[in-house]
């Protein structure tokens, strides 16, 4: 891993208390945006923009207007709200990852390199923020069913030179069964072809900043509790089968816009695998 992390801190957070001491920066109207009224605490997704009033959506579906002059919290910061953004007007377009978008209408032929993710909700994440650039690059992303699958996997790709492997794990944490079998990876027969990255949440949920979903932080579950039946549960959300998981794993992702709704240590995570399998392109 680089010990440089460029992607490390979150330019957005900051203390909205000494707020009073600096300007306070105006930015544009989104519909879905997660804002919070500092006065009442009230938070939610700006669903509706009418008459001078803003309505904000909790997480239970409740709604609240506000007035639009006001002000509001947004991801840590006090903002005023400005005119929405006018889609067509000659700026450069950017894809969800904040790079800039590029004529797509040629097919690109896939890398014999991959990413490799833990599961189907990791490849969805990847897949909503970075696939205009995955897709331009022609880098496949796979996921493994289970970090358990890796070895043998990577066994069946026979990573080389020419053939990179970028591995994505939840989890990655000193002393943890992810961490030793990264290590495993790193001095095995492939390992300088291999790159196993990781963050450090119990599931990829996690890496979706709170406040997109009108939260002040995810709840914490206990150890004996399986961490999205726990998760479910603690936010009143139906977690009675795997339908209703993945119901909620679908309202989760909905809330993810741009690369700006991740915490910065997963997308760190995410540009330097890109970076590593795309090396030479």
């Amino acid at each position: 891993m680089h010990d440089h992390d460029r992607y490390g801190d979150d330019v957005l957070a900051g203390d909205w208390r000494s707020a009073g001491r600096k300007l306070v920066r105006e930015i544009p109207f989104e519909r879905g945006m997660i804002l919070e009224d500092p006065t009442s605490g009230w938070a939610g997704a700006a669903i509706r923009l009418q008459a001078g009033l803003l309505d904000l959506e909790d997480w239970k579906g409740r709604t609240r207007s506000f007035p639009f002059t006001g002000q509001f919290l947004f991801e840590g910061e006090l903002v005023r709200l400005g005119r929405p953004v006018i889609a067509g007007s000659g700026s450069r377009a950017r894809t969800a990852s904040g790079s800039f978008a590029v004529d797509t209408s040629r097919a690109k032929t896939a890398l014999p390199s991959r990413i490799l993710v833990e599961g189907r909700h990791d490849a969805e994440l990847v897949e909503k923020v970075w696939g205009a650039d995955l897709r331009n690059e022609g880098v496949v992303v796979e996921y493994l069913a289970g970090v358990d699958n890796l070895e043998a996997v990577l066994a069946e790709f026979r990573p080389a030179a020419s053939r990179r492997a970028g591995v994505l794990v939840d989890h990655l944490v000193a002393g943890s069964k992810e961490s030793r079998i990264a290590e495993r990876v790193h001095h095995g027969p492939w390992g300088e072809h291999v790159l196993v990255l990781g963050h450090p949440y119990v599931d990829v949920w996690q890496s979706v900043k709170p406040a997109r979903l009108g939260l002040r932080a995810w709840p914490t579950v206990p150890r004996t509790i399986e961490w999205k039946h726990g998760i479910c549960a603690a936010l009143g959300w139906p977690h009675a089968d795997q339908a209703d998981i993945a119901r909620a794993w679908q309202r989760v992702l909905g809330q993810v816009r741009t690369f700006t709704d991740l915490e910065p240590s997963f997308l760190g995570r995410v540009e330097e695998l890109i970076d590593f399998v795309t090396v030479g392109r």
